[in-house]
């Protein structure tokens, strides 16, 4: 039972430490709190000397009130009759005990306790010790007139710190009370002023849980304070981009029915030739074709997938360490039995190794979209040239053929998903230059397109070293 109770009391505290008024409650007593340590010590200090320096103004009182009764006789004698309220000033109700001396300049004692301690300076108070008991004292010196020329007296006053402390302790907390009552007020106006501050955030937020799963448009940024309308600028750009993200899935998925509609109907056209087909070289040459088409709607499903795992927010970000010179090598050789049968000649320029960081997956589908569009738009008896190097903290690719080219006017448009350039004989679905502009833009790099020298294309990719 009481396992439970600590189980729900430790859930509760941690529920509680992450509430935002909590939060700013906590800091404000913290700093409230703070704020009134100091001051409670510094008026405990300033109550100290205020009783003391009431004390001594009775004790100065006091001892000038004796001093004042000392009379020297015809003998030349000093007497005193110590007036009663020289010592029923120190009555205040808390038992204090007065204790005095008077003594002449030689010494000789006139009145009152001869062992009571003499202060070091006369009318200044000091703390001391007398019969085991703590005392404030005060000395004066008062000139009496009979006494020879240098005759003077030197009254000594001694009380008890009841007095003292009882009005140290009253001032002390007079000013502890005042404080806690402000700190009961400012934390009541702080609890009020956090449930009517945080007011605008609660609406904001009933007013997104509100919302349809298809309500994305933006909310008004006036409906809260100044303070948290970048949150709200923050929500509608993130609804855009979240706008944007399904309208682009959703052009994906057409575009990709429709790529695939074509290819599967033609599979599902040859499927029925051949099996209809009696004649056996035509039968045969159904299923070439067969193959052929399944081997391009495979394709097609590969670059698909790739293009997916492309896109931000569908992969784990990863850092792998690849060598593109490396990377390119060895793709180069798994298409040069395709490149020899075209008669293409395939050659790598590299400075080395070039590492880069990144999902070495992607940057390799990367480099094989790149080189395999180069051999589909290659004539034959051309040429493909792959050229890494690195500069200026970058890695840079560049894929030069001697190809048909691309018309300036269209080589932003050949970036985007499924677009074929008209005309183009090549086969292809038009999700190779996608994939690369994804893995380059995930990688914080850049690719462009030029012509090339004698005609072809130029790809260049910008990828940073980091």
């Amino acid at each position: 039972m009481s396992s439970n109770v600590l189980n729900k009391v430790g859930a509760t505290i941690v529920k509680l430490s992450k509430s935002l008024r909590v939060q700013l409650l906590c800091w404000v007593l913290f700093t409230l709190f703070g704020a009134i340590a100091f001051n409670l010590y510094d008026s405990f200090w300033t109550a100290d000397a205020t009783a003391k320096l009431v004390t001594d103004r009775t004790l100065l009182a006091s001892a000038r009130v004796i001093a004042e009764a000392v009379q020297v006789d015809e003998g030349g004698n000093a007497q005193v009759d110590v007036p009663p309220a020289a010592l029923e000033m120190f009555d205040t109700g808390f038992g204090d005990r007065v204790f005095y001396q008077v003594t002449t300049a030689w010494g000789s004692l006139i009145s009152g306790f001869p062992d009571v301690p003499l202060p070091v300076v006369q009318r200044v108070g000091e703390d001391r010790t007398f019969h085991g008991a703590g005392v404030r004292i005060m000395m004066l010196e008062h000139p009496v007139v009979g006494l020879p020329a240098d005759g003077a007296i030197s009254v000594t006053v001694a009380v008890t710190h009841n007095s003292q402390y009882a009005m140290r302790r009253q001032l002390w907390f007079s000013d502890f009370s005042k404080q806690f009552i402000l700190v009961f007020v400012a934390s009541l106006v702080t609890i009020l002023g956090l449930q009517w501050g945080l007011a605008p955030a609660l609406r904001l937020r009933d007013a997104v849980r509100e919302r349809g799963r298809n309500r994305l448009d933006p909310l008004p940024p006036e409906m809260v304070q100044t303070e948290f309308r970048p949150l709200v600028h923050a929500l509608n750009d993130h609804m855009e981009r979240v706008q944007n993200q399904m309208a682009a899935q959703r052009r994906f998925v057409s575009n990709a029915a429709h790529q695939l509609r074509t290819p599967l109907a033609l599979i599902s056209t040859q499927a029925s030739v051949a099996a209809r087909e009696k004649d056996a070289d035509r039968r045969d040459e159904a299923l070439v074709a067969l193959r052929t088409s399944t081997r391009q709607i495979s394709r097609l499903a590969s670059q698909l997938l790739t293009l997916s795992r492309a896109e931000p927010g569908s992969r784990r970000p990863r850092s792998d360490a690849t060598d593109l010179s490396k990377a390119a090598r060895e793709i180069l050789e798994a298409h040069a039995e395709e490149a020899l049968k075209c008669n293409i000649d395939v050659g790598l320029e590299a400075d080395g190794p070039v590492v880069v960081e990144g999902d070495g997956t992607m940057l390799r589908e990367m480099l094989v979209n790149l080189i395999d569009n180069a051999i589909r738009y290659t004539r034959e008896n051309g040429r493909i040239t792959v050229t890494v190097r690195q500069a200026d903290g970058y890695a840079i690719v560049t894929v030069e053929d001697n190809g048909p080219g691309i018309p300036q006017g269209e080589r932003e448009q050949v970036f985007e998903r499924f677009y074929r350039i008209i005309g183009t004989e090549a086969e292809g679905s038009g999700l190779g230059l996608s994939i690369v502009r994804e893995v380059v833009d995930g990688t914080g790099g850049g690719v462009s397109l030029d012509e090339a020298e004698g005609g072809g294309l130029v790809v260049t990719v910008r990828l940073p070293i980091r």
